[in-house]
């Protein structure tokens, strides 16, 4: 009997305990947003006295890949494959995952066929609970200061502006935290949903089947000092092959729809051959060591010196994440998955003007810039986020006419 009072009070307490980090967040969150919003009118403004006229926050929001998502809620994906004069597939939907599009256009229902307003609404909405899922995530490991620093440099940071454009980018990063968050707390039964929820919002669950092969080995190594029971063997390769599959449907389903077995991967290739200029298949890490030679071309530097460079930049990131005391803070599962997306994009990406939104899944590490305690390190980096979001915004929203800016 004498427990009950204490069972009470816990009890009561448990509601109060998960409204203080919302709200936290949720300040955070509103605050930056304002931030952002005010980037976009102003850069809206600058877009008509120098372009002619017409740009507003909405057309901002909505440019790019905010496009091809519209595209796909309302027109679907083709059945046959766009081809230009020498018969190479030209961009397409089939680039693009469904989920996000079906969603937004199924609110868009709802509010009277508003597309772009519904866009938005689930880029803001989804981009809060990421923020949140974020928080819960980095708080296994870190204090809630440091968790709460940690997203706010998420969600002022450079890449702050996609939380307010029809980019998927904002859902992803939601499946993926909880994702994050269910392994860390070993709750395996989530991932079944969570693994098809990411892998047809974007790509890059073949990260994710990566990160669970390594996190195995790793649970196998130490199973003397951390138990790893039979049915968590089972959940885990269970798991990382549902993680492959998912990976591959989308492959699968282009090719059965087009009746090109190619059609997926050709149409990702389009994109890569205005860089380029050649014809070639897909060959794992090529497009990095392609890009480091034509970027430094670019820069009026030698080939020679970006593949140097290239090799450097892999080891200096393998060592961040082995060694960096504040990194290693974060537990294995975030130094795992930020190895694996890592490894993910060097085999399939070539690195141009959207590589840093294509970094954005790494946004855990905000925890360890967030954990040196010192205010005017931690203001300091806000400072500096809050500046390229601005740099961002103007060189691919308000500037960008071109493929090389696309963001």
């Amino acid at each position: 009997m004498a427990d009950r009072p204490v069972t009470g009070e816990l009890v009561a307490a448990a509601p109060r305990r998960l409204l203080r980090p919302a709200l936290s967040v949720g300040a955070i969150y509103l605050a930056a947003r304002a931030i952002t919003t005010v980037f976009l009118l102003v850069g809206a403004e600058i877009a008509n006295r120098t372009g002619g006229g017409g740009a507003t926050i909405g057309s901002l929001s909505m440019r790019w890949d905010g496009q091809w998502y519209w595209v796909v809620a309302t027109a679907g994906y083709p059945t046959e494959l766009p081809l230009d004069a020498s018969g190479e597939v030209t961009q397409n939907a089939w680039a693009f995952m469904p989920l996000y599009p079906a969603l937004a256009r199924g609110i868009s229902f709802v509010i009277g066929g508003q597309y772009p307003i519904a866009a938005i609404l689930v880029s803001l909405v989804a981009g809060y609970f990421a923020c949140l899922a974020l928080f819960h995530l980095l708080r296994e490991r870190i204090d809630r200061t440091a968790a709460l620093w940690a997203v706010a440099l998420f969600a002022a940071g450079p890449l702050a502006a996609l939380f307010q454009m029809g980019y998927a980018e904002s859902l992803f990063l939601l499946w993926l935290f909880l994702a994050l968050l269910a392994l860390v707390r070993r709750r395996f039964g989530w991932l079944y949903l969570l693994i098809p929820l990411m892998g047809f919002t974007r790509p890059g669950v073949l990260a994710f089947a990566l990160l669970l092969g390594l996190y195995g080995i790793v649970r196998w190594f130490r199973r003397r000092t951390d138990p790893l029971p039979a049915v968590q063997i089972v959940h885990i390769v269970a798991l990382g092959l549902l993680a492959v599959v998912v990976g591959f449907s989308w492959q699968l389903i282009a090719g059965l729809v087009t009746g090109d077995s190619s059609a997926y991967m050709q149409t990702e290739l389009s994109w890569r051959r205005g860089w380029t200029g050649g014809d070639g298949g897909f060959v794992p890490f090529e497009g990095f060591v392609q890009a480091s030679a034509i970027w430094f071309r670019v820069w009026g530097l030698s080939e020679p010196l970006g593949y140097v460079a290239l090799g450097v930049l892999v080891v200096a990131v393998a060592a961040l994440l082995l060694l960096e005391p504040h990194v290693r803070r974060l537990g294995i599962e975030i130094r795992l998955w930020s190895a694996s997306y890592v490894i993910y994009l060097l085999l399939v990406f070539f690195p141009q003007s959207s590589t840093f939104r294509l970094l954005l899944p790494l946004a855990p590490l905000y925890g360890a810039l967030a954990l040196p305690r010192h205010p005017a390190w931690r203001w300091s980096v806000l400072v500096v986020g809050i500046a390229l979001q601005w740099w961002w915004i103007s060189e691919m929203l308000v500037l960008g006419t071109t493929f090389t800016q696309i963001p």
